[in-house]
Formats: C-alpha cells, sequence, structure tokens
C-alpha cells in the first residue's frame, strides 16, 4: 500500500504542526497503525498533556518532517486558523464579556498588514477589527497612502474585547498570539504595521516607549515591520498625527506606493 498522503491533507497537516509549535509545543510520537485505517488517513489529536501530541498514521510524522509549507490557497488557510480558535476559551476574556470572536478582515494577499491591540466594545458588537472611531480613523490613514480598506488586512494581537477596554494582559497575549502569527504567515504581506505600544511590544519582544520604537525598520519573521501610533492615541492627542503620517510615508516608500500630494490633516 502506498504511503503518499494527499497532496491537501499533507498542507492541512503541516497547517497544523506549525499551530502546536506556535503553542510551543514541538514533540510528536507516532502510535501503531490500525489495520482498518487506511494509511492516507491521518488523525491529529490532543495528547492528554502538553507534553506531547498524538499523531497517527502510516508515516512517522516527527516535528523534523518537511511539512512547513503553507498552503496554497491563504484564504483557505485563513478558515482553517478560524476554525481552530473556534469559540475560544483558552483564556479569562471569554468569562469577562466579550461577545464573540474579532478575527481578522482584508485581503488575504495583501502587501500590507496593520496589527493592533485588542478590539473594542464597537469591534466586539460588529465581529471586525477597527470600526469605531479608531477605525474610521484608521481607514482615513490608509486612503491616505492611496489604497483601499479593502486592499489590505487588518487584525489585534488578542482576538476578544478585555472588559472596560483595558490593556491585555501578558499571558493574553501569550495565548491568542499564535493564532495572530499563523495569520500573517498565511497572507505573507510585504510589510507588517504595529498600531501601538502593546502591538509593538508584543511582536517584537522589546520593553521601549514609542519614540524609540518608532522611525524605523524591525525584521520579523522574515518581513519588514514598521511601527507607528494606535488610532485610538491619535485621537486622544491630534499632535501626533504628522508623527504617525511620517511612518506611513516609510511604509509607501518601501511599498511602491505614490505619496499624495498632501498629508491629511
Amino acid at each position: 500500500m502506498s504511503s503518499t498522503l494527499d497532496a491537501n491533507l499533507r498542507r492541512a497537516l503541516a497547517d497544523r504542526v506549525r499551530y502546536y509549535k506556535e503553542l510551543g509545543i514541538y514533540d510528536f510520537y507516532r502510535q501503531p497503525v490500525v489495520a482498518d485505517i487506511q494509511d492516507e488517513q491521518i488523525s491529529v489529536a490532543r495528547a492528554p498533556s502538553p507534553a506531547a501530541v498524538v499523531i497517527r498514521g502510516e508515516q512517522n510524522l516527527s516535528a523534523s518532517t518537511n511539512l512547513e509549507s503553507p498552503l496554497a490557497d491563504p484564504a483557505a488557510s485563513l478558515r482553517l486558523i478560524r476554525e481552530d480558535i473556534g469559540d475560544c476559551t483558552r483564556c479569562r476574556l471569554h468569562k469577562q464579556g466579550r461577545k464573540q470572536i474579532v478575527f481578522g478582515v482584508g485581503n488575504p494577499k495583501a502587501d500590507l498588514m496593520f496589527i493592533g491591540e485588542a478590539p473594542g466594545a464597537d469591534e466586539d458588537q460588529q465581529g471586525e477589527p477597527f470600526v469605531g472611531r479608531a477605525g474610521q480613523l484608521l481607514n482615513n490613514m490608509i486612503k491616505a497612502m492611496g489604497i483601499r480598506r479593502e486592499d489590505v488586512y487588518i487584525g489585534n494581537i488578542i482576538k476578544c474585547r478585555p472588559p472596560g477596554n483595558r490593556t491585555p494582559e501578558r499571558d493574553e497575549c501569550e495565548t491568542c498570539s499564535p493564532f495572530l502569527m499563523r495569520q500573517i504567515e498565511a497572507i505573507h504581506p510585504k510589510a507588517l504595521v504595529a498600531l501601538g505600544a502593546v502591538a509593538a511590544k508584543t511582536l517584537l519582544a522589546i520593553n521601549a516607549p514609542m519614540t524609540e520604537l518608532r522611525g524605523r525598520w524591525y525584521d520579523f519573521r522574515g518581513t519588514k515591520l514598521a511601527v507607528t501610533y494606535h488610532p485610538a492615541f491619535l485621537l486622544r492627542d491630534p499632535r501626533q498625527k504628522k508623527e504617525a503620517w511620517k511612518d506611513l510615508q516609510m511604509v509607501m516608500t518601501e511599498l511602491g506606493l505614490q505619496a499624495p500630494a498632501k498629508s491629511p490633516e
């Protein structure tokens, strides 16, 4: 009997293995093959403890197996990630008033991805990131770059609204960010923009003020990442809009976008 995996199954399995690695699970072992299981059938199950993941199948699928190529279709990969999240109960936020998961929105093949902090009340209500006042400002920022909201992809570090819009706790970010890492990998944008200190510090693991984080490019897993102010902060302190515009101009230059004749007000 052939031990070759179907290409679609192989890609789906690669995505699942990658997901477990993002959670810090690296040990995989194979159980004996049951006689009535077809060679091409593989089931991935959660192990009783986080130390290992059980992968049943005809082939030995250790962590060193070359299964790391991403899905050919980013939209399909994003759907799989959303399915894996489910009605998430992995951290305390599901018990603290969140209405729904706010996954992300935009072009699965976007060259540019914006990453914010967390959903607010409007986002929690509508299930889409950046739809409130800060979202309207972000839309204007994107438009000023000469592109549309539909051209980019927008997500957050965490996908549930913290109560009272408080700053996400470190463990909440650590629990949720592996899904964001998978989204970034699936979309594979040319540039990332971290909106605000929480997004920047979580992605870069750098504890520094915004004045030090802005104005330069970072290498984030092979993708260029820039830092700018969160639109909500700009609503509170409009004087910083000019500084944010400088950051966006840097991004535009990198992506080959033509700057408008006038900067936004």
